[in-house]
């Protein structure tokens, strides 16, 4: 039975797992621009954003990078206040100009500091909670780490809005993380494929978390790859750990096969 299952999703990943996945994914976003930073930026933001509709995810994210000149690290690292005027009605859902604001206030300080976004997930004794848990490290222990980190490094500045935490989740909260995780994947994720960039090398793919969204959650039970009955963090490194008995090396590649079977098939 397992290996019927791995054989299907193994098929599924080479058919979705393509360039013509892009053009209708919020991935197709950061596929937009060729420099790094400018790439890590609009992910970061597609993935944020990516809930509801694609294509009002993807219209949305064309309305801001607009609103950006076209050019988001140039507009991010360069802007003065008065620039800031345009991005004021900027809305998606409950996302709003506040919250797009203070993105744009972290990212000028990080990056001022900092040549990559990756170095934002990484905390500087990655090794200290584990030590004291005294369990060994793992793969999802790595990626929990960053994200509790990253979440609590990206409200570090002054006077950060409230509201906006509900739009960056970590694992301490219980979350998924299904929009972290999938940026995630864009920015560590190394083949051939054309759709993940492998732009990142601190994490490795062996690494990564399953972004469990409805598609995903509902798929994966189906073909009992979850018995968890509740869907949170622990659900998601479920999912990973059953998918990494398919292929350890990169276990989060079957995102295309859930997700694609999910929202293209309706499975």
């Amino acid at each position: 039975m397992i290996e019927n299952i791995k054989a299907f999703l193994d098929s599924k990943v080479i058919q979705y797992n393509q360039p013509d996945f892009i053009k209708n994914d919020p991935v197709s976003i950061p596929h937009m621009f060729t420099q790094k930073q400018d790439i890590e930026i609009m992910g970061f933001w597609a993935a944020t954003l990516a809930w509801g509709q694609r294509v009002t995810i993807i219209n949305k994210c064309k309305e801001l990078i607009n609103l950006m000149d076209g050019a988001p690290y140039d507009f991010i690292i360069n802007h003065q206040d008065t620039d800031l005027k345009k991005l004021l009605h900027f809305k998606h859902r409950t996302f709003n100009d506040i919250d797009t604001l203070y993105f744009i206030a972290f990212f000028r300080h990080h990056y001022e500091n900092h040549d990559s976004l990756e170095s934002a997930f990484i905390p500087s004794n990655p090794l200290k909670g584990e030590q004291e848990a005294n369990t060994p490290p793992s793969g999802s222990w790595r990626v929990e780490s960053a994200l509790n980190h990253f979440r609590s490094y990206f409200f570090s500045l002054p006077d950060f809005p409230h509201r906006t935490k509900k739009h960056v989740s970590s694992p301490s909260q219980k979350s998924t993380c299904k929009r972290l995780n999938m940026f995630l994947r864009w920015m560590v994720r190394k083949d051939d494929c054309g759709v993940d960039f492998g732009i990142w090398n601190q994490l490795k793919p062996s690494d990564l978390i399953m972004p469990c969204d409805l598609h995903v959650d509902r798929v994966a039970r189906k073909l009992n790859l979850i018995t968890r009955k509740q869907t949170d963090w622990q659900t998601a490194v479920e999912l990973t750990q059953r998918l990494r008995e398919f292929d350890p090396i990169d276990p989060v590649k079957y995102d295309f096969a859930l997700f694609g079977l999910g929202i293209e098939e309706k499975f």
